[in-house]
Formats: structure tokens, C-alpha cells, sequence
């Protein structure tokens, strides 16, 4: 007994030697990455056990591990985490956090011309989306824009239409009104403001970051940033040798292979990336939506000394999609959610009237240059050639399987064969060709929409002292619009007799085709003589000049920033058009500007509070500038004056150990502004209407004004040592007309006016598109080492019709008054789960995705024709491969 209770003692004593040699003590000190004042309260933990500490008031932590090396993860509810790696007894120094809105890890170049909110003291309404997040939630079969629609005031509109349909609205604003950049330079279309996200598709994987800035935002552009600005931040050239390959996989035989390399940098300071991929699918989620595309991204960077930088990047995204449009509620209950009427067979495979075909590559130039340690200057040359359009019918002839006995489901179909059929029995003979004529064929045509777009921004920032900072810079942009219509496929026959044109003889034929790609798009097109309907270009030059002043202290920080402009647009048509559409048109110029400030107070380390100010003068687009854009170098009447913006804004901020609560007030009045819109049908000179001689009418309104009140939220909680982390968001809205405007009614063929004083009263009616009120929840949470699982759940109503002003006046007109359609509220629930597990010595990431988890359907947009009905349930699994 003696010897086993000696023996027990050595190897208790053995044991507990063993856990003491087995301890090490970890110390450093936390800050904040942009103030570099201590984080009390972060959260310091050994990765994979719950044994941690916190950092004290001065940001210091002491921490006793179990093991002798391994990694520590620091962490602070509203910054980004770090993980570090130790051996032994380690002091790990200072340790940095950046706020999770920075981005200075992301940015390589240009940081003096892409505006992000960091690099201004004085805080905006901000939202930031790390390029991590998006390719593990976005880079399959889910629209880029999904990436920041858990973001306060931001809607967007997937509508099951083809792939990158959707739409986004920030505030209620639609995208013509937000400003969307691309590292730094705009990418608006500068003819009418859209956004068009199948060309940008590639953004998914080419994003290292998104950050929305709601309201007034930090641009100094003299950009139409109504509801907010967008900055996406690309990939340009990685630092760090290596690369990677993943695989993606969903619904409805949606594929997508991606891979990427980066060199690292050399020793003469050169290095590039590329990135390649390609994606298809036989639909998105409606009959009749397949798609097809590619993404690019070749980098090159050189950084000579500390002095100079310099980035060359070229990236493009090459697709082609089908696509479906709204339809009125009978349509989806008799024919089903997924029904197409765009759609039908040729020859035994599915073929469509309608589909979406662009190849738009974006070139920039990058130059760095640090003048001194109070100077820097950074420019950016940029340009991109869209090349692509849209198909569609040209001629009577379509023929629906209904139209032939055929019924069911599919009898709203386009039957393509019978379309043949048809062509060739009704063709005209001209010089021993068949020719398809516009009263009895059938062919698809495609409406081409080119652009070659050249710009330069610069920017020089002066750091007088740790107070006062100065920016001053040019921003000059030129563009060339090109628009017309070319014969895609002839559908049977040998080409199409244009015969509507007055400059041309009764028997003038189009013969050639141009396939529906993007890649043959970028380099072949029609020839003058091969173009129909419509032909004409337009050059839209912008220049510039834009400066901004900034005061801080530990306290208080406080901006000015103003920014002039000019603008000219100028028509040139090829065809004779309505009678005054051959040659150029009147050069139009027309100035604008804007000014904004605003001030922030620091109450203390929790609590900070801020407000801006500010007020835009902008230029109407091109599209308003003339009576009838397509035809016409005619100007329209009355003359389009400047829309005025004025915005409000004011901000709480509240952070500390576990919790990060933002609170956002705003008030934006949008007056001035411009609408055409088409108006009744008139009786040609047979006196009738319904008949080929009837003639289109527009309204244009002046004066339309809208107000866009709101509050908004978004709050973050991680509790001390959890794996595990809650974040909610919501806003509230009041968007509505406001005020009297006065309107006019023309008949466009004619060119005279039917009303020329018109007045309707839009107060009060609702603002449409997207909900007034929407809330939302997400969290993740860490299972075990490797594997995490994330959901988020959105709330959407108040949600409206779109308002056409012609309905509105036509209620006044009427002598009533219009009342705006309120659509059903619905929910929505998407899920992930990611696993990280190793090859060898290299990472792989696996991650699945389902979009609308619990199958709901809803309706997410009612336009001038029609409903828009909801995605449902769709996924996608990636396999990412790191070497």
C-alpha cells in the first residue's frame, strides 16, 4: 500500500508538471486601427477552445494557454477579427483592428480616387461587404447585387426574369439615381443613369469589396448620388503569391468553373493576377431563361520605389441570357409561376424572342504618387467599349401555339416552327429572294446599344497637419453612343424588306444576320445599309473640378466639399427618322454643381453623434434632353432645366465591448425633375384608333418633386467568448409625390402639341418599386472548428406599385384623385453553411447556399405592364481549392 500511494503521488506530481510546463503566457495591447486608441473590452481567445480574456482599459490582455503554440483570435463587435499565431511565452505587440466598414487591406491603388468613407473623419451612413462574403454567398446562380441586400434601406429586385435582371434601390431611389463606381471611375450608363448587372455578372468574384454610402455619402463628384453611391472595389494585382480554384453547382444545371493566380511581387517590384471563369445554365428559374457567360480579370502592377505605384487592370464579363417579363396575375394562375410567353421550340430545342446579349471589357490605369509626406496625387485613365443589345420581334407574324390549336400550359408559347411555316408562304419575291415584309413575317432582330467611354480622374490630397486635411481635383469623361437595329436570325427566309423608310426605294432588302453573342458582338455589326428602323449616335462630354476641406480633432471632426461641372450632349442620326432625324443636332451645354457639409462630435468612447448637408444641381440626362431620342434631332418641349436635390441626414453611433448599434435619420426632397412617359394612342388621318395609321402621343412633366423621409438601423452583437454573433437591420420610409406639375401632351409623329398647359396635383401619392418598411436578422454561428452555419431573414412591406405619372394625371384629368396599389408583404430566409478543412499543407473551403429557404411566393415588383413575380427556392455548393 505504501509503494502504490507513492507511486500515485509521482505521477500526480508528474501530471501537474506536465500541465505547468505545458502553459505559456500570451500579452499584447489592442487598437483601433484608425485612431490607435486603446479597445477595452476585445474579446482574446485560443482558436478552438473557449478559453479566453479580455483586453483591459488600456487595450491590454495577459492570456494563459493550455499548449505551447497555436493561434490566438482577437476580436471587437464592429471590427474586423485577427488571428495570430504564438510559441512558447509571446508578447504579440500592438495589435490593430480595422473597423469592418475599412477598407484599407483591400485597397492597393487609387485610394486617393475611390471615396470611401474612412478616408474622411466625419462619418456617412455606410454599409461595408467583404469580398469574402460575397463569393461565399454570391458568386454562383445569386445576383451580384444580393451581396448588400442585407444592408439598411437597400431593395433588391430579383425578379424571375433572366440572369442579372435585377434591380436596386437605395432609399427608395432607383439605380439611375444612385451612384454606382468602379474603383473610383462611374459606371452609370451616362445616357439615362441605369445600371444594367448582367454586364458587371463577374463582379462576384472580381469584388474584393462593396460599400454602399447611403444619402449624401463621401463622393466629391459631381455624381447623381440621389440615393446613395455604391463603390465597388476590384481585384487589382494581389501582393501575395498564389491562387486558387473552385467549382459551383445549382438548381436548374447552373455550372461555373473558376480559377485564379496571382505572381506575388519580384524583386524588380513586379507582379499580375489573372482570374478566369465560365458559368451556364439551361434557366434561372423561369421557363425560358437560359443563360451563358464568361468572366476575365488580367492585373498587372509595378511599384519601382515608395514613390510610385502603378496598376494596369482589364476585366469584362461576356454573357448572353434569355429573359421573361411581368405578366398580369391570370397569366402566373393559369399558367404557372414559372410560364414564359417570350418563349417557345425551333427545330426540336428551345429558342426565345427575347434575350440579353453584352460584352462590355473595362480598361484603367493606376498611378500612385506620393510627392511627400504631406502630398499625395492619384489618378486613374479609364475606358470601356460596350458591345451587345437586346433581341426582339420585327413584323405581324408571330404565332402562338393557341393561334393553331394548340392548348395546355404551353399554349401561350411561341411556336417558331409555324413562325417558318408561315414566312415562307407569305414572302415576298423580290430579285429572286424571299423577303419577310412587316404586316405578314416574322424575324428576330437585335436593338444594339454600343458605347466607346474615355475618362480621367485625379485627385492631390494635402495633409497640412493632424488637423486639417485638403483634396482637390478633375474628373472629365466622353462618350459615344451608338443605336440601331440589325436582322438576327430570318427565321426561313432569305432577309426583310424595309419598305417604311421614305429615303428608301419600295423593294430595299436586308440580307445579313449578326448572331446574338457577345463575343462576335465586340468586333462585327451592321454596316449602314444593313441597319433598319432606327440608326443614330450620341456624344455626351463631362468635365469637372471638385475640392473638399476637412477639420478633426479627438473629438470633433467637421467637412465642406463642393464640386462644378459641364455637360453637352449632341444627336447624330443616319436615318431620315420622323422628318428631322439626318445629321447632327443643336449641341446642348448645361452646368451643374453641388456643396455639402457636415460636422460629428465624439461624446465619448461609446457614443458619437453626426449630421450632413447638402444640395445638387444636376444635369438631365440625354434621354430627356430630346423630344424623341431614337428619331428625332428635335429638342424637346418645353426646355429640360436642371433636377435640384436637397438632403438631411443625422447619425447616432454607439459601440462597446459586445454591442454596435448605427441609427440613421433622413430627408431628401428630389424636385424638378423630368418625366416623359407615352401617352393615349392618337387617330392617324383615317380618324380612327386600332387601325396602322395610328399615331403615339407623350407626356412630358416638369417640376415632378418627391420626398423621402426615413429612419434606419443596423446593430451588431458578439458576446464575450460566443461563437457566435447576431447582427438586425431595418428601415422605415415615407416616400412620396409632392406638389403640383405641369405636363404637356404631344403627338410624336406630328410633332404638335395636344395639351400644352396641363396641371396635375401628385401630393401624397405613394412612391413605388420598393418597401417603405423592411427589417432583418442574420447570424453566425461556429459548430466547431471548420464548420459555420449562417442565416439571414428579411421583412418587406409597404411596398407599392409602380406609379406611372400618365395614370396619375389621367385620375386628374378625370377629376379624381390617384390612389397608389399597395402589393402583399412577404418574407424572405436564405441559409449557408461553410466547412474549411485541408488538402496537404492547402485550404479548401466548401459552401452551400439555399436562396429563399422556405419556398415563399411573393410578388417583388408591379411595372406598367404588369406583375414580377418572385424567385423561389434556388441553391448553389462550391468546393474552392487554395494553393
Amino acid at each position: 500500500m505504501k509503494k502504490f500511494n507513492q507511486f500515485l503521488f509521482a505521477a500526480v506530481m508528474m501530471l501537474f508538471t506536465t500541465v505547468a510546463f505545458a502553459q505559456v503566457t500570451i500579452t499584447g495591447k489592442v487598437v483601433d486601427g484608425e485612431t490607435s486608441s486603446p479597445l477595452p473590452g476585445a474579446n482574446v481567445l485560443v482558436k478552438g477552445t473557449t478559453n479566453g480574456a479580455t483586453t483591459d482599459f488600456d487595450g491590454n490582455f495577459t492570456l494563459t494557454a493550455q499548449s505551447n503554440s497555436g493561434e490566438i483570435v482577437i476580436s471587437y463587435v464592429g471590427f474586423g477579427s485577427k488571428t495570430i499565431q504564438f510559441s512558447g511565452d509571446t508578447n504579440v505587440g500592438t495589435v490593430t483592428l480595422n473597423p469592418d466598414n475599412s477598407l484599407d487591406e483591400v485597397v492597393v491603388v487609387g485610394t486617393g480616387v475611390i471615396d470611401l468613407a474612412e478616408n474622411r473623419e466625419t462619418p456617412v451612413a455606410v454599409s461595408t461587404i467583404k469580398g469574402k462574403d460575397i463569393q461565399l454567398k454570391i458568386s454562383g446562380n445569386a445576383e451580384f447585387g444580393e451581396s448588400f441586400k442585407n444592408t439598411p434601406s437597400v431593395y433588391v429586385s430579383n425578379q424571375a426574369g433572366g440572369f442579372g435582371d435585377s434591380q436596386i434601390f437605395l432609399r427608395g431611389f432607383d439605380q439611375t439615381n444612385t451612384a454606382y463606381m468602379l474603383n473610383g471611375q462611374p459606371i452609370n450608363g451616362m445616357e439615362d443613369g441605369n445600371m444594367y448587372w448582367s454586364n458587371w455578372s463577374g463582379m462576384a468574384d472580381v469584388a474584393n469589396a462593396v460599400q454602399v454610402q447611403r444619402g449624401l455619402g463621401s463622393s466629391k463628384l459631381a455624381i447623381s448620388s440621389v440615393g446613395g453611391t455604391v463603390n465597388i472595389i476590384s481585384k487589382t494585382t494581389d501582393k501575395t503569391k498564389g491562387g486558387f480554384v473552385r467549382f459551383t453547382g445549382g438548381n436548374d444545371s447552373y455550372v461555373k468553373t473558376t480559377a485564379s493566380y496571382s505572381s506575388g511581387v519580384n524583386d524588380k517590384g513586379w507582379a499580375f493576377t489573372v482570374l478566369l471563369d465560365h458559368w451556364q445554365a439551361h434557366r434561372k428559374y423561369s421557363i425560358g431563361t437560359a443563360g451563358q457567360g464568361q468572366n476575365y480579370l488580367f492585373s498587372v502592377g509595378y511599384k519601382p520605389n515608395d514613390t510610385h505605384t502603378f496598376n494596369f487592370l482589364l476585366t469584362g464579363a461576356p454573357q448572353w441570357h434569355d429573359q421573361n417579363f411581368s405578366e398580369d396575375l391570370e397569366f402566373y394562375q393559369t399558367y404557372g409561376e414559372k410560364a414564359n410567353d417570350n418563349s417557345g421550340f425551333l427545330d426540336g430545342e428551345r429558342f426565345t424572342e427575347r434575350r440579353n446579349f453584352y460584352h462590355k471589357p473595362v480598361a484603367n490605369l493606376n498611378w500612385d504618387f506620393k510627392i511627400n509626406d504631406k502630398l499625395d496625387l492619384s489618378t486613374v485613365l479609364y475606358a470601356s467599349w460596350g458591345r451587345g443589345g437586346g433581341t426582339g420581334n420585327v413584323g405581324n407574324g408571330r404565332i402562338r401555339n393557341q393561334d393553331i390549336g394548340i392548348t395546355g400550359l404551353n399554349e401561350r408559347e411561341i411556336n417558331f416552327d409555324a413562325i417558318v411555316e408561315n414566312n415562307i408562304a407569305t414572302a415576298t419575291t423580290i430579285n429572286g429572294g424571299q423577303y419577310g415584309t412587316f404586316g405578314d413575317s416574322y424575324l428576330r432582330r437585335s436593338s444594339v446599344n454600343a458605347h466607346n467611354w474615355y475618362g480621367l480622374l485625379s485627385n492631390l490630397k494635402y495633409e497640412a497637419n493632424e488637423n486639417w486635411s485638403m483634396n482637390i481635383g478633375v474628373d472629365g469623361r466622353t462618350y459615344n453612343g451608338i443605336h440601331f437595329r440589325q436582322l438576327e436570325n430570318t427565321l426561313g427566309l432569305d432577309g426583310y424588306n424595309d419598305n417604311f423608310r421614305t429615303d428608301r426605294p419600295s423593294d430595299y432588302v436586308i440580307t445579313e444576320t449578326f448572331e446574338a453573342n457577345p463575343w462576335s458582338a465586340l468586333f462585327n455589326q451592321a454596316d449602314h445599309d444593313q441597319r433598319y428602323d432606327y440608326n443614330y449616335e450620341e456624344v455626351i462630354q463631362y468635365v469637372g473640378g471638385f475640392g473638399q476641406v476637412e477639420y478633426s480633432n479627438d473629438n470633433f471632426s467637421a467637412f465642406v466639399q463642393g464640386a462644378v461641372s459641364t455637360q453637352s450632349y449632341q444627336r447624330e442620326g443616319f436615318f431620315t427618322g420622323r422628318g428631322n432625324g439626318l445629321g447632327k443636332s443643336e449641341k446642348v451645354t448645361k452646368g451643374g454643381y453641388n456643396i455639402k457639409g457636415g460636422a460629428a462630435y465624439k461624446l465619448n468612447e461609446n457614443h458619437s453623434v453626426f449630421a450632413n448637408a447638402g444640395f445638387y444641381s444636376r444635369q438631365p440626362y440625354l434621354d430627356n434632353i430630346f423630344a424623341d431620342i431614337r428619331y428625332d434631332n428635335r429638342l424637346a418641349e418645353p426646355d429640360v432645366d436642371n433636377e435640384e436635390i436637397t438632403g438631411f441626414e443625422g447619425g447616432y453611433r454607439f459601440k462597446n465591448d459586445v454591442l454596435r448599434i448605427n441609427v440613421d435619420v433622413y430627408s431628401t426632397e428630389w424636385g424638378n425633375r423630368f418625366l416623359a412617359i407615352n401617352g393615349p394612342v392618337q387617330p392617324g388621318s383615317d380618324g380612327m384608333v386600332g387601325t396602322s395609321d395610328d399615331e403615339f402621343s407623350t407626356y412630358r412633366m416638369t417640376n415632378v418633386t418627391q420626398k423621402h423621409n426615413g429612419v434606419e438601423f443596423d446593430l451588431e452583437y458578439r458576446p464575450i467568448g460566443a461563437k457566435w454573433s447576431l447582427r438586425g437591420y431595418g428601415s422605415m420610409g415615407n416616400w412620396k409625390y409632392d406638389g403640383e406639375t405641369p405636363y404637356t401632351l404631344q403627338n410624336d409623329d406630328t410633332g404638335d402639341f395636344i395639351t400644352t398647359n396641363g396641371n396635375v396635383n401628385l401630393t401624397d401619392v405613394k412612391v413605388g418599386n420598393a418597401p417603405q418598411t423592411s427589417f432583418g436578422l442574420g447570424f453566425v454561428a461556429d459548430i466547431f472548428d471548420g464548420l459555420s452555419v449562417d442565416m439571414d431573414y428579411n421583412i418587406y412591406t409597404n411596398l407599392y406599385e409602380f406609379v406611372d405619372p400618365a395614370d396619375v394625371a389621367a385620375a386628374a384629368l378625370n377629376g379624381g384623385k390617384y390612389e397608389s396599389i399597395r402589393l402583399p408583404a412577404y418574407t424572405l430566409a436564405d441559409a449557408g453553411v461553410t466547412y474549411r478543412f485541408s488538402l496537404g499543407d492547402n485550404p479548401l473551403v466548401f459552401r452551400a447556399n439555399v436562396y429563399n429557404l422556405f419556398n415563399e411566393s411573393y410578388i417583388n415588383q408591379r411595372d406598367a405592364f404588369g406583375y414580377y413575380l418572385g424567385i423561389g427556392r434556388t441553391f448553389n455548393a462550391s468546393l474552392r481549392y487554395n494553393f
